[in-house]
């Protein structure tokens, strides 16, 4: 896929527009279609049991997955989550950044569909997979 934002602009974009993401990650790379960002845990993310909690994992995924849609589609400001259904694989370790890397599926004229995959830094195996859905607005 193409790439019409680029990583500086999408990093100058995301401060700009949406300046609270900084706490849902910190981006990391970018293509065409894709994301890497980071999530530095620290104790706000973690719950009972030494693990990351479930919607610290919910917000990387989906700030992620913005940041591949708008890589693909440009800054559209509004683009909305319509759709996040996520998969907890494995616990996550709650000493390691999180991880998230996001790659769009399709992209039409309303909706742009992708998955995310988020895994503990340093380590192969994921422990969550993500899909959502967005709604792109007339632009």
């Amino acid at each position: 896929m193409s790439q019409v934002m680029s990583f500086i602009e999408m990093r100058d974009f995301l401060a700009e527009q949406f300046p609270q993401g900084d706490q849902y990650g910190v981006l990391e790379a970018l293509g065409g279609g894709w994301s890497e960002m980071r999530l530095p845990i620290d104790e706000q993310h973690l719950r009972p049991g030494g693990t990351v909690s479930g919607p610290a994992m919910m917000a990387l995924a989906d700030v992620a997955m913005y940041a591949a849609l708008l890589s693909k589609i440009g800054p559209v400001a509004l683009a909305v989550t319509t759709n996040l259904n996520i998969n907890f694989l494995r616990k996550p370790k709650a000493n390691m950044d999180i991880v998230a890397r996001a790659e769009i599926l399709k992209v039409g004229k309303r909706l742009g569909v992708g998955e995310v995959y988020i895994s503990s830094r340093g380590e192969d195996d994921p422990v969550a997979h993500v899909t959502l859905t967005y709604s792109i607005p007339e632009h």
